[in-house]
């Protein structure tokens, strides 16, 4: 399941004996542990034993199990964490393969794992039985775009959909920054007894991180919106972007949007194809239409042109900005 549904799934289901978090996503895997802990226990200090992954090998892994079929205090269950855990096979077999063909009704095992390539031997957690997987992946924008709808309507706060997109984009995506984000629109509106949070709030409150801000610039650029493109870029010199930075915004989303419109196959496949999530690859096609297919051809092989001409020493990097800024809203093809 992912993430956004545990919290259902706990109220529905109850919890279960042993869960595998993993992903990317460092706020969902924290999270997901504070929801088990707060569902099995009303005191956090008791019943409650975290373990290094890394600290665990050979017959230290015992250790583990030890604490699983201990029995809880006062309470009903014990919640036993392992993060970062990947012990090989044999291992398993040897001293875990018990606790999960029969799990252990008055304790919950949560392994939390950042997840990435495995090594070769190591054990496959989802394939074991009895594992409930939560996908702590990055949340797609849609996903997170109605987490922060509904956080901010339990607490009796309307946000429409452009006010939570905006909330999700200028956080890059940062789900850890999301949550903050919005929880500092929460308490502007319960401090000034709002009902609802607007536009305006957001652009005065939610910083906008430097990956949006490229981001806009690059929109700006595609939109061949001049005036707008420089306020971004004005609004960023001097705090760690130059052109160089700059440049290699301009580039990359040319070429995305290039890629992109030359690809024949349904959104969904293009995602695959060329590593994006499916709505970038929408929202990029509705950018995409508005040229010509080889006039994008174009603006991605001069802009190319002039970063590596930057790159190589030949020009300055200010010089190649000031030479993409001419081709990009003045040039036509």
């Amino acid at each position: 399941m992912k993430f956004t549904a545990l919290k259902k799934h706990i109220e529905s289901e109850g919890v279960q004996p042993v869960y595998l978090f993993e992903g990317e996503e460092l706020y969902f895997r924290d999270k997901g542990v504070e929801m088990i802990k707060a569902a099995c226990l009303s005191q956090p200090q008791l019943n409650y034993t975290a373990f290094d992954g890394a600290a665990l090998k050979g017959d230290k892994i015992s250790r583990l199990a030890e604490a699983v079929y201990g029995l809880p205090f006062l309470s009903e269950k014990r919640v036993v964490v392992v993060t970062e855990f990947y012990p090989a096979e044999r291992e398993y077999a040897a001293y875990l393969r018990p606790i999960f063909e029969k799990p252990v009704e008055s304790a919950a095992l949560l392994i939390v794992n950042a997840g990435g390539k495995p090594k070769a031997g190591s054990c496959e957690w989802k394939k074991k039985p009895n594992v409930t997987f939560v996908d702590c992946g990055r949340a797609d924008e849609q996903d997170a775009v109605k987490w922060v709808y509904l956080t901010l309507r339990r607490a009796g706060i309307r946000a429409d959909g452009r006010v939570c997109t905006d909330v999700v984009r200028y956080c890059g995506g940062n789900m850890a920054r999301i949550a903050g984000e919005t929880e500092k629109l929460k308490e502007y509106a319960e401090a000034d007894g709002r009902a609802e949070i607007t536009s305006e709030i957001v652009d005065a409150l939610v910083y906008r991180d430097a990956e949006y801000k490229l981001y806009e610039l690059s929109q700006a650029a595609a939109r061949r919106d001049h005036t707008r493109f420089v306020q971004i870029m004005e609004s960023m010199v001097g705090k760690g972007y130059d052109e160089n930075a700059f440049l290699n915004a301009l580039c990359s989303h040319f070429r995305t949007l290039y890629e992109v419109s030359s690809f024949k196959g349904s959104d969904r496949q293009a995602a695959e194809a060329l590593g994006m999530k499916e709505y970038a690859v929408k929202k990029s096609r509705e950018q995409a239409a508005r040229f010509d297919k080889d006039a994008l051809g174009g603006y991605y092989a001069d802009l190319y042109g002039v970063l590596a001409r930057a790159r190589a020493g030949e020009i300055t990097f200010s010089a190649a900005l000031k030479t993409s800024v001419g081709k990009i809203f003045f040039k036509t093809y």
